[in-house]
């Protein structure tokens, strides 16, 4: 049986659809021990105020392996070239474009997609941030088969991981994308013997991680400090949580919550200098933003942005927005 099992890695056709950083561990993985034919992922982007191209993360993995990289500009349109490589088995990793069926059916071995979250919870392209701004304690991974409907397959396979109350979006992200690569690897063998489940989802429990957008960063702080906290942690470090004050805007990357009451002021109210940061009035509170980062500056401690203002007298009772 192992002398089969080696003969089915030796042979298989692997092509593998990715993007971002997430997917690299997993493609890494996968590269080690099967026989990846190809890398299909997003068309480079014109990235920053000098507009470089830039390169995704899984193409320069492709790269450096010398294995061949195709990067159609709308998949359901292009797929000839994937089908041209003869794959038995498809694997996508957040990759950024639905398949068509053409691609979906192909393969002997199926489409199968490594998805960050315990589905049928957060479906969508942005489970990782939606899990700690929705204030989840725990999450995971999930291998299921690939259909027409979006994260709406079959699952095999699936994985938990605690969601710890220092976590970040990209502390999150690191621990889930080795989470995903070792279970695909756990996975893949019993989807090359035939005896891989199909559990179907139960859709009356599904919810979605939708990508993130820009009025998803704006901080509100008629919100509780929990809400604030989760929403700041769950930014960072991409595209990060932003505020208004005097007139630009000031993201803020890192802050805590306190056990202060200040019910005479207004929500934004800026309400104390402290040594590690400012603190800020909300709903049912206050918070202090602890690292923060100024309209075209680079990130700072709050304490030294607070200090670079004016007196703290005059700072204290400033109102954001």
């Amino acid at each position: 049986m192992d002398i089969e099992n080696l003969n089915v890695k030796e042979n298989i056709n692997i092509v593998f659809m990715g993007t971002p950083e997430f997917s690299v561990p997993i493609l890494e993985g996968l590269i080690s021990n099967y026989h990846v034919r190809g890398i299909v992922t997003q068309p480079d982007k014109a990235v920053g105020r000098k507009q470089i191209v830039k390169k995704t993360p899984v193409k320069l993995v492709g790269e450096k392996h010398t294995i061949l990289v195709i990067q159609p500009k709308k998949i359901r349109e292009d797929y000839q070239e994937v089908l041209s490589l003869k794959p038995d088995l498809i694997i996508t990793c957040a990759y950024g474009q639905i398949l068509p069926r053409e691609l979906l059916v192909y393969p002997k071995y199926g489409c199968i997609n490594v998805h960050a979250s315990l589905l049928p919870k957060l479906r969508g392209g942005a489970p990782i941030h939606r899990a700690i701004i929705n204030g989840m304690s725990k999450t995971g991974v999930t291998i299921m088969h690939m259909s027409e409907g979006m994260d709406e397959g079959d699952m095999i396979s699936q994985r938990e991981i605690e969601i710890n109350e220092t976590d970040t979006a990209s502390t999150l992200h690191d621990k889930l994308s080795i989470l995903g690569r070792d279970l695909l690897l756990d996975t893949l063998p019993s989807i090359l013997d035939g005896s891989a489940p199909r559990i179907p989802q139960n859709s009356s429990e599904a919810t979605y991680g939708f990508n993130i957008k820009p009025e998803d960063e704006k901080i509100h702080f008629n919100h509780t400090m929990r809400q604030i906290y989760n929403q700041v942690r769950g930014l960072n470090d991409f595209p990060g949580a932003y505020c208004v004050y005097e007139g630009k805007r000031l993201k803020v990357w890192e802050c805590k919550e306190t056990d202060h009451a200040y019910p005479n002021l207004l929500d934004g109210t800026i309400t104390k200098v402290y040594d590690n940061g400012f603190g800020v009035k909300v709903s049912n509170g206050e918070v202090i933003f602890t690292v923060v980062q100024p309209e075209g500056k680079t990130k700072m401690d709050a304490r030294s942005y607070a200090n670079g203002q004016m007196s703290h007298e005059n700072f204290i009772g400033k109102v954001l927005s």
